[in-house]
Parts: structure tokens; C-alpha cells; sequence
């Protein structure tokens, strides 16, 4: 409070201290694990881990954040147009308090249309697990020249 004043003085968030962007896709991907658990069935609960989809002018490519999981533990299955990541990580007693997470994860996302299902290449290095799918010939885009044009008459040359 002020001096000599009654009210108390409001203060204005600084944007530049919190980024309510990052907030937001902070909360949206918390939301998601919990609606990702919650629709799991009683005792099989999976824990969702972090992921990213981009697409680039070839390839779809997704990238998962699985630290400390063995390319031996992770399963990568297509069926249809849905690409599902799962696998497990044991428990490790090293230390007083398990920090990190443990037990069944499960990943899931629809490809769109035009994916070469037959060339999809998968790498885990360094805990991130990236997933490459080709885009199909179809599925590319390709520029097209315009083979002719027109005279006066309306006909083509």
C-alpha cells in the first residue's frame, strides 16, 4: 500500500518476465496428458511423453523426447494413416527419489494423406526419437508449366 492511501496499488505483469504464450502451450499439453490418461483403461494408465510434428517439403517428420528408453524398449507401428510410438521404461533405484518417469508411454497422431508408408525411417539418438515419413510422389508439390497459349483467334499455338 501507498502512503496515504486506503487502496492498495495494482501492478501490471511485465510481458517481458512471462511469456503467456509458453503458459498456454504449457497448460494445452498438460491437458492432453490428462485427457490421454483419463480415456486409458483402469490399469493401464501410459504417461504421454513430449512430441513434435513438423512437416518439410518431402517428409513428415515427428520427434518424441524419450530419455534414458533403449531403441529396443520403443515400438513404432503405422496402421492406416495413425503412426503409434509406445514402449516402457523400468525403474532404477539409484538415488533416494525417483524424479524422472517410469512404466508404459504411448504416442499417437493421424498422418495426412500422401505418405510413402512403405520408406519410413526411424532414429533415437540422444533421447530424442525421430520418425521420417516420406511424402508420396502424389503427395509432393510440384509446379506446373503452362504448355500453351493463346493467339488471337483463341487458338491454341
Amino acid at each position: 500500500m501507498r502512503r496515504g492511501s486506503s487502496a492498495p496499488e495494482r501492478r501490471r505483469p511485465v510481458w517481458g518476465a512471462m511469456d503467456p504464450f509458453g503458459e498456454f502451450e504449457n497448460m494445452w499439453s498438460e491437458m492432453g496428458r490428462l485427457l490421454e490418461q483419463a480415456a486409458a483403461p483402469v490399469g493401464t494408465a501410459a504417461w504421454l511423453p513430449m512430441a513434435e510434428e513438423e512437416e518439410s517439403e518431402d517428409a513428415y517428420i515427428v520427434r518424441a523426447e524419450l530419455p534414458g528408453i533403449p531403441a529396443e524398449n520403443v515400438d513404432i507401428e503405422l496402421e492406416g494413416n495413425e503412426l503409434s510410438i509406445t514402449g516402457e521404461l523400468g525403474e532404477e533405484h539409484r538415488g533416494k527419489v525417483l524424479s524422472r518417469r517410469t512404466g508404459k508411454f504411448s504416442y499417437r497422431t493421424s498422418l495426412p494423406g500422401g505418405a510413402d508408408s512403405e520408406n519410413i525411417d526411424a532414429d533415437l539418438t540422444d533421447g530424442i526419437l525421430t520418425v521420417r515419413i516420406p511424402k508420396a510422389e502424389e503427395g509432393k508439390r510440384r509446379k506446373i508449366a503452362i504448355g500453351g497459349h493463346r493467339e488471337e483467334g483463341g487458338e491454341t499455338a
